[in-house]
């Protein structure tokens, strides 16, 4: 007995297979509109049946049972989710921004203090500084007292030796000043 079976994708008719009951290897194949003739070819030889077979399935549109596990699934990873891993990544990241928050205040607060510091250190230095420099002007001043001191002790000697007799202290300390005052313009 041959039996026909027709292999269907959206309704339109694609593959037809002649097929003995008995056996299943295929006679023929036959394609589209040629199913009613040899329907009537096979009626001469005894009886012949058409059997429709299901049509293939759709590889892209997902089955029910698959609809299903996807929604059970993202509905449990959701609970899972929304109720032990996001909090904890929630906690997480809150503990990770209080520390760099102290970090960056604590930052804040020594670059505060070392702005102090360093401002009471530049008013010692500058403390320092005059001190210094008074003492060099004290200092320069004495040795410029005690140079005037010899070079009028070395002229007024130099002049008694010169003309026998002392020089009036006045006009040596004229020549001196004079002297000095010429020197330090230079």
């Amino acid at each position: 007995m041959l039996t026909a079976k027709v292999t269907q994708s959206n309704g339109h008719v694609v593959h037809v297979r002649l097929v003995q009951s008995d056996s299943t290897t295929d006679t023929t194949v036959v394609t589209g509109d040629t199913v009613a003739p040899l329907a009537m070819a096979a009626s001469g030889e005894g009886e012949a049946t058409t059997e429709v077979a299901k049509s293939a399935p759709n590889p892209i549109a997902p089955e029910s049972k698959e609809l299903y596990w996807a929604a059970g699934s993202f509905i449990v990873l959701f609970i899972l989710m929304r109720f032990f891993f996001f909090p904890k990544i929630k906690q997480g990241m809150e503990a990770r921004y209080a520390g760099i928050r102290g970090n960056i205040e604590g930052a804040d607060k020594v670059k505060a203090d070392a702005r102090g510091d360093v401002a009471e250190y530049e008013k010692a230095l500058d403390a320092v500084r005059a001190e210094a420099d008074a003492a060099n002007a004290a200092a320069r001043a004495a040795v410029r007292d005690q140079v005037a001191a010899a070079v009028t002790q070395v002229a007024s000697k130099a002049a008694e030796l010169a003309t026998g007799r002392t020089p009036d202290a006045a006009t040596v300390q004229q020549a001196v000043t004079a002297a000095m005052e010429s020197a330090g313009s230079r």
